[in-house]
């Protein structure tokens, strides 16, 4: 189970790589899409904490 694990994860990283190398403007797109996502969850994150302090 291990071995496969650690073959799933290699396969895993050279799929990434094959996409970036391929598809570069898609990658970007995808990165700045994960990107963005974490900074509006931040965001509204501060903003409920704000809300919180009196």
């Amino acid at each position: 189970m291990a071995k496969l694990k650690k073959w799933l994860g290699y396969a895993l990283i050279a799929f990434v790589g094959f996409y970036l190398l391929t598809q570069p403007e898609s990658a970007a797109a995808v990165i700045e899409g994960a990107l963005g996502g974490l900074l509006a969850g931040g965001e509204a994150l501060s903003r409920f904490v704000n809300a919180l302090m009196p």
